[in-house]
């Protein structure tokens, strides 16, 4: 019997909900997180971190010496579509990092794996070719479902110009959000399965967070919530 979750890969469109799910847990002390969610210490592995990243580093390169951007090109958009696929082989390195490092640690310890893909740049079906079986072994999915009305929404209210680099304050032009993000395709993958899905040979358990109406923006109703649908996915981890 599992006593904690090991991984929780927790996707959906950008501005669904996911950084404010992780800050309440993050938030939850340390006991009432493993006896209400199931989850230890938090360690956080977050591809927007590594993605703006690039954006600075080639504004940098293009501004102060004159040099070619390496990713991305001046409005901010990947040079390539193998580069999004890089982020994800990247989230599972740092996983594997993180997992060497912490040592007997680990055990007391849930890593949180946060992503978002449209079928613009590939879709869940192509991210998900790229995460490693390290990482997918004792993982379970959450995804937070909302339409792209509502992320556009959400995206608007909670971008702070000063603040483009931060989890829980950067946004997208709407028209960028719209390109990328208008059409998801998780549904389309997880198609014909229920409560698992089998990603590169491995059963991973799902449950989908229907965040419709918001939950997320009042703490009061995204704790019941996250109760209601973590209860669901532990059923199904513990399987």
């Amino acid at each position: 019997m599992k006593t904690l979750f090991k991984k929780i890969i927790l996707l959906g469109r950008p501005a669904s909900g996911k950084s404010e799910v992780i800050n309440y847990l993050k938030l939850t002390p340390d006991e009432s997180r493993k006896t209400r969610f199931r989850m230890g210490k938090l360690v956080e592995i977050d591809d927007f971190p590594m993605l703006w990243t690039w954006f600075e580093e080639d504004d940098i390169l293009e501004k102060k010496f004159g040099k070619p951007r390496l990713h991305s090109t001046p409005d901010a958009y990947f040079k390539e579509e193998y580069l999004w696929h890089l982020l994800i082989e990247r989230i599972s390195l740092e996983y594997r990092k993180s997992m060497r490092d912490l040592g007997a640690k680990a055990e007391n310890i849930t890593h949180l794996i946060e992503f978002s893909r449209g079928t613009e740049h590939g879709g869940y079906k192509e991210a998900f070719r790229h995460l490693s079986d390290e990482l997918l072994k004792d993982s379970a999915i959450l995804y937070v479902n909302v339409p792209f009305e509502e992320s556009l929404r959400k995206n608007r209210k909670r971008f702070n110009p000063d603040k483009p680099d931060s989890i829980l304050e950067h946004g997208l032009p709407d028209s960028k959000l719209e390109r990328m993000y208008k059409e998801v395709d998780f549904q389309e993958v997880i198609a014909g399965t229920t409560d698992y899905l089998e990603i590169n040979g491995v059963k991973v358990p799902y449950v989908i967070f229907e965040n419709m109406p918001s939950k997320t923006d009042d703490p009061a109703l995204l704790g019941p919530a996250l109760d209601e649908v973590v209860n669901k996915l532990w059923e199904l981890y513990n399987r």
